[in-house]
């Protein structure tokens, strides 16, 4: 493994290779695998690499999986080549402020940590190391259902409101009880999630679940999701509701006073309807890449969505966010902020509370210097002036002949 990662710090080296990006990631995971201190983690891929080693395998693949051939999954990250950043000069960025204001939820950076189940399989800290490093960097949380940690627990260890994320289950009682918990915890909003009626395929998940030795039993044994406590689970209960319609959100809105966010909106009619049946937000997701094999992203479902909605409602987006530029250009395109997963689980996994806290430092320095170099002090100043679609761009030779 050291000459591995000698040779591989040569090829790094060389300017033929510079163009090969699947290649440089490798690189700069290999290289992190040694790191001991959070603190000289370069980025979120170094990260990853480090979490790849402390997490279990059958819990990594839980982590890392998409659905069927992870399409979706990979082009969540290849989507952000599609768009590119325009830059402005000689604009007064000597002070830069990152701070966001979303349905009240005030956070002094628009880099919001989605739900992500189970935290407790990649570290002992598991939620509350998550929300204290939240707490500490000023960042806002959103806490997954499947949580391994009770919700009145992290709402304390994050000392401000949260969101909450729900799968509606079968039983309209049972999620009325876990909105009406949620509220009591104190949670501002509930993010209903909509994108998984009917299971999903994670092969990823399967080949990594080969590849541990471990008897499973030996940590899910009567393991269970406080949130789950106490609800009617005679006859069978399922965390999800394949009857679901759009009436939902009225339903909702009859037993809690928390804001009602949609999340999991992919095209803009859905996103048109959540304003009109009366969403508060919505949030921009694939799941990860691991709802539906579309091969799309969702930087790529972004644009006709922020037409739909027209400024009515706030839109987060997630789903493949690695660097500070990708979260400058969605912010650029209209979202009010965007949502991180597996960068802090991989925080999580490699260092507990403290990896997290780093993967926050790491994104939000990336996305000051993005800032800084494009002229945009402010979250408010970055518009769709600051970016441009690839993918729609028509470039022309010297004759004037169109090259696609």
């Amino acid at each position: 493994m050291t000459q591995r990662r000698k040779f591989l710090k040569f090829l790094a080296a060389s300017p033929l290779l510079a163009n090969y990006s699947a290649f440089a990631q490798e690189v700069e995971e290999t290289l992190g695998q040694r790191l001991t201190d959070p603190s000289e983690v370069i980025n979120v891929f170094e990260m990853e690499a480090i979490a790849r080693e402390k997490i279990p395998p059958a819990h990594f693949g839980y982590l890392a999986t998409g659905v069927d051939s992870d399409t979706t999954l990979r082009a969540n990250r290849a989507g952000f080549s599609r768009f590119q950043i325009k830059p402005r000069r000689l604009v007064d960025v000597s002070q830069i402020d990152t701070s966001v204001n979303v349905l009240g939820t005030e956070a002094s950076s628009p880099i919001f940590l989605c739900p992500v189940g189970s935290q407790g399989a990649y570290h002992v800290d598991a939620e509350l190391g998550t929300a204290r490093a939240a707490a500490a960097k000023g960042h806002h949380m959103i806490l997954s259902t499947q949580a391994s940690t009770p919700i009145e627990a992290v709402v304390e260890a994050r000392d401000a409101p949260i969101w909450h994320q729900l799968y509606a289950t079968n039983r309209w009682e049972n999620t009325v009880a876990m909105l009406q918990r949620a509220e009591a915890a104190g949670c501002s909003a509930v993010c209903l999630t909509i994108d998984l009626p009917g299971g999903r395929n994670t092969e990823t998940q399967q080949l990594l679940m080969r590849e541990d030795t471990r008897n499973c039993s030996s940590c899910h044994t009567g393991q269970a999701k406080p949130m789950l406590d106490g609800l009617n689970t005679r006859g069978g209960m399922s965390l999800s509701d394949p009857s679901m319609t759009w009436d939902v959100i009225g339903r909702m809105k009859e037993v809690t006073n928390m804001n009602v966010i949609i999340k999991g909106i992919e095209v803009g009619a859905d996103a048109a309807l959540a304003v009109q049946h009366g969403a508060d937000g919505i949030v921009v997701s694939n799941h990860g890449g691991r709802a539906v094999e579309t091969g799309l992203g969702t930087i790529e479902c972004l644009p006709e969505i922020v037409t739909a909605v027209d400024s009515r409602i706030p839109i987060v987006i997630d789903g493949g966010f690695r660097r500070g530029t990708d979260i400058y250009k969605a912010l650029a395109m209209g979202a009010s902020a965007v949502g991180i997963g597996r960068p802090y689980c991989f925080g999580l996994g490699a260092f507990g509370q403290a990896g997290v806290e780093r993967v926050l430092d790491l994104l939000n320095r990336e996305l000051q210097i993005t800032m800084r170099g494009c002229g945009t002090p402010t979250i408010t100043s970055i518009g769709p002036d600051y970016v441009q679609d690839a993918g729609h761009r028509v470039l022309r030779g010297r004759l004037g002949r169109e090259i696609f």
